[in-house]
């Protein structure tokens, strides 16, 4: 299969290049090429003829987009129209990766794939935008939405509360701020699993389980052996930020696995990843 990969530069890109060795794949990033310019991806498409595209580029910086709503919608939905006539024109599948974050965290219980939406914030907004044009534009199409991942060598929370407990000695984290941790590896693996598939539509890939901040935070020092640093709950309304996340968030995954296709507990994945960065004790 011949594969366009958008945003191969980025934490999920790079473990999406790895593992689809058995494919021919192409990627894209930028500066050298914006999914924002209808004309030069129409183009490309065209020139390449890929029988999938896979989106892996997005403005991720939720708090940027809360900043900058009409940059998010630039990049999130209007870039996401741009692959899709693309797609649309040369007949291609498409893979969109969205998020948690499209929907507004008021449930009771972790959210299904035919949910209904209902974005609180910017970025949450422009990812809906581009779910509605890949379902509108195309018929052939993957949404794939996925939460709070973190992987090797990019910024993510595993990093940075490991790197808070050494620099402070103590650290305060929200309670009331619930997802689904999950690995860029795992993630990557059901996305390569998914696309052999041709079974179109909408899908939930995220380890299995949930977790509030304050809880993934605590595991993350008990596997690194950081368990005796003080971690001081708070909620929501005690951090400061740009952006307001989705309270309770996590997802489940029913399509995929209706497929065979299951994450593993989001803490066995986490367990992995820290003793392959290093910070497993």
């Amino acid at each position: 299969m011949r594969i366009l990969l958008t945003g191969h530069k980025g934490q999920l890109g790079r473990r999406l290049l790895s593992q689809l060795a058995a494919h021919e794949v192409i990627g894209i990033d930028l500066p050298d090429y914006n999914i924002t310019n209808r004309g030069s991806i129409i183009a490309l498409v065209r020139d390449l003829a890929p029988n999938l595209i896979i989106n892996v580029a997005a403005m991720t910086d939720v708090d940027g987009c809360a900043r900058d709503p009409a940059a998010a919608y630039r990049a999130n939905g209007l870039g996401v129209q741009n692959l899709a006539l693309a797609a649309a024109d040369v007949g291609a599948e498409m893979l969109q990766v969205s998020t948690n974050e499209v929907f507004d965290g008021r449930a009771t219980e972790p959210y299904d794939e035919w949910h209904t939406t209902n974005p609180i914030n910017a970025y949450g907004l422009s990812k809906l935008a581009g779910e509605w044009y890949t379902q509108r534009l195309l018929t052939r199409f993957y949404i794939v939405r996925a939460s709070w991942f973190y992987a090797a060598g990019g910024r993510n929370f595993p990093h940075r509360i490991i790197q808070l407990a050494d620099e402070r000695g103590i650290l305060r984290v929200v309670t009331d701020e619930v997802g689904s941790p999950t690995y860029v590896d795992d993630l990557a693996t059901a996305i390569v699993q998914l696309i052999t598939t041709h079974a179109y539509g909408i899908y939930h890939l995220v380890n299995e389980g949930q977790a509030s901040r304050y809880e993934f935070a605590c595991e993350i020092l008990r596997i690194s052996g950081r368990e005796t640093i003080p971690v001081e709950p708070i909620t929501s309304d005690q951090f400061e930020r740009a952006s307001t996340p989705p309270l309770y968030a996590p997802l489940t995954n029913t399509a995929a696995a209706a497929l065979g296709i299951r994450l593993r507990p989001w803490q066995e994945a986490l367990a992995e990843f820290l003793q392959e960065t290093g910070y497993a004790k």
